[in-house]
């Protein structure tokens, strides 16, 4: 059975209404908050097949105002590189004794970076980092030898998208706290990676659908047709 507050927050989504960015945004606004400072995340449905090698959709943005939390950063690197990644804020940097720690059960952290040279020490723990996704990959840019560019990024709130198995993109954009305004850029920022992200096998309709919605609230549906990108 929902909550009083959930029951509140419905009463001000129509479900058979796709709303502009601005009314969605706006509505989300009003909805009732939690105790505690929800996530917002964003749901995109897409029209192609995740089976599909040539379908597959991924990448990384930088959102304009972060994600309102402390981004936890290692780096597997050594000599300049690892005092270029402590330099840039890393709260971890190492090479085979990172390995070493992260194989005995250690795993507080919430993105993994690599210079390209440290790729075969850290596929040693590849069944570790990879369910998590956590595996520095370079197509979205957590393996490079731009250490100090990569690592900014991330502490500033650069969020990876992938494609799930159900055609979907689900990732988080920010915080309640943020406001309408500053969630509003963050979403066209992560809504016209997506769109650049398009492989050149997808036929047919590429977005099919977009929703946004907190940790506690309903979602709310996005009239992607209205979008201005």
């Amino acid at each position: 059975m929902a909550g009083k507050k959930y029951t509140k927050s419905a009463a001000l989504v129509d479900e058979d209404k796709k709303y502009s960015v601005e009314e969605a945004f706006a509505i989300l606004d009003k909805m009732e908050k939690a105790k505690y400072d929800e996530t917002v995340n964003v749901a995109i449905r897409l029209g192609v097949d995740p089976k599909q090698s040539d379908q597959m959709v991924r990448g990384a943005i930088p959102l304009p105002h972060g994600l309102g939390k402390d981004v936890k950063v290692v780096v597997f690197a050594k000599g300049e590189k690892d005092k270029e990644a402590r330099e840039a804020g890393a709260n971890e940097v190492g090479a085979e004794d990172l390995v070493a720690k992260i194989q005995a059960g250690w795993m507080d952290f919430d993105k993994a970076i690599a210079t390209p040279d440290m790729m075969g020490v850290v596929s040693k723990i590849g069944k570790l980092l990879g369910p998590r996704g956590l595996m520095p990959n370079p197509k979205v840019g957590t393996v490079t030898f731009d250490i100090s560019k990569a690592v900014k990024e991330a502490k500033a709130g650069r969020v990876e998208f992938k494609v799930e198995k159900a055609g979907i993109v689900q990732t988080p954009i920010g915080k309640r706290s943020f406001g309408a305004a500053k969630l509003q850029d963050n979403f066209m920022a992560l809504y016209e990676a997506v769109l650049k992200a398009k492989p050149s096998s997808s036929k047919g309709i590429y977005v099919r659908s977009v929703a946004i919605s907190s940790t506690m609230s309903p979602g709310i549906r996005v009239n992607v047709g209205a979008l201005k990108v």
